[in-house]
C-alpha cells in the first residue's frame, strides 16, 4: 500500500506537468507563429512480486508478477502543424507556407529562428534595418541582415513567394533587388530549443539549419506579404485535454486516499 501511495504521487505530478503545457497552450493562443506542445508519459521502473518459474510438474509458467512504480514526463512536443493565415494591413508581415523558419540574430551575435513574420523598418546606423518586433535584424539567404540604403521608399517595397525582395521601376513594375529574405529548415525541429519571444535555437538533436536557398533537399517555402501565421492551437482539444488530465489527476488522489485509508484499517486490526 506504500507503493501504491508513491505510484499514485507520481500521476498527480505528472498531470500538473501536462496541466502547466495546456494552460501555456491556451495563453498562446493569439501568439504569432506559437506551436502547440504536448505531453508525453513513459512508466517507471517495475519491481518484480514473482519472477518465472516452474511449477511442482517441473512445467515452465508464461509469465512472472510484476508492478509498475508510475509515471513520469518523458518529452515535451511540439507539433509543427501550419496555423492559420490572418491578413495585416503591414507591408512587413510575413507568413511562411511551408516547413521554414525565419531567422534573425540575437544582441548575443547568435542566430535564432521563428516562424513569427511580424517585422518592420528600423532605422540603424547605416541605413533601413528589417528587424522583429524586438529590434533584431532579420537574416537574408546568405545569414546577412537585410539593410537598405535610406534611398529607397520602404513604403513601395514588395517580397515575391521566393522571400525576393521588390523595388518598383521606372514604369512601376516591380523589380528585384537582389536580396532575399532567408528561410531554413531543419532534419528535426522537435529538437530545436524553445525560448521565449517566439525563438528556437539550434542544437545537436535538430542539426545544422539548412538553407532553403541553396539546398535541393528540401521542398520550398513560400512567403506570403501582407499576412501572419498564427499560432496552430486548437482551442477545444485543449479544452478536452484539460479535462481528461483533470480526471487523471483526480483518479490519482482517489488512490492515495483510497491507500491512506486501507492502512489506517490495517492500522485499527492492532487495537
Amino acid at each position: 500500500m506504500v507503493r501504491s501511495l508513491w505510484t499514485a504521487a507520481t500521476g498527480m505530478i505528472a498531470q500538473q506537468t501536462n496541466l502547466d503545457t495546456i494552460a501555456n497552450n491556451l495563453a498562446n493562443v493569439n501568439t504569432q507563429g506559437y506551436k502547440t506542445h504536448v505531453n508525453e508519459f513513459k512508466t517507471l521502473l517495475y519491481q518484480n512480486l514473482q519472477t518465472r518459474t516452474t511449477t511442482a510438474n517441473g512445467e515452465q509458467k508464461p509469465t512472472s508478477a510484476q508492478v509498475g512504480l508510475g509515471v513520469r514526463n518523458s518529452a515535451i512536443t511540439t507539433i509543427f502543424r501550419q496555423g492559420n493565415a490572418m491578413a495585416s494591413d503591414s507591408d512587413t508581415a510575413f507568413m511562411i507556407d511551408g516547413k521554414g523558419f525565419f531567422a534573425v540574430r540575437g544582441a548575443d551575435g547568435n542566430t535564432y529562428y521563428t516562424r513569427n513574420g511580424n517585422f518592420q523598418f528600423t532605422l540603424a546606423t547605416n541605413g533601413n534595418m528589417l528587424a522583429n518586433e524586438d529590434g533584431l535584424p532579420v537574416m537574408d539567404t546568405n545569414g546577412r541582415p537585410i539593410i537598405l540604403n535610406q534611398n529607397y521608399i520602404v513604403t513601395n517595397i514588395t517580397v515575391n513567394s521566393d522571400g525576393e525582395l521588390c523595388y518598383p521601376d521606372a514604369k512601376n513594375n516591380p523589380q528585384p533587388m537582389g536580396i532575399r529574405i532567408g528561410l531554413y529548415q531543419f532534419n528535426n525541429p522537435n529538437g530545436l530549443n524553445k525560448l521565449a519571444n517566439t525563438l528556437y535555437e539550434q542544437s545537436a538533436a535538430s542539426g545544422q539549419p539548412i538553407n532553403e536557398a541553396t539546398s535541393t533537399a528540401v521542398e520550398k517555402s513560400k512567403v506570403i506579404q501582407n499576412y501572419l501565421e498564427g499560432s496552430n492551437v486548437q482551442v477545444v482539444d485543449e479544452m478536452v485535454s484539460m479535462i481528461v488530465a483533470q480526471r487523471a489527476y483526480e483518479l490519482n488522489s482517489k488512490a492515495i486516499t483510497t491507500s491512506d485509508e486501507m492502512l489506517q484499517q490495517a492500522n485499527n486490526l492492532r487495537r
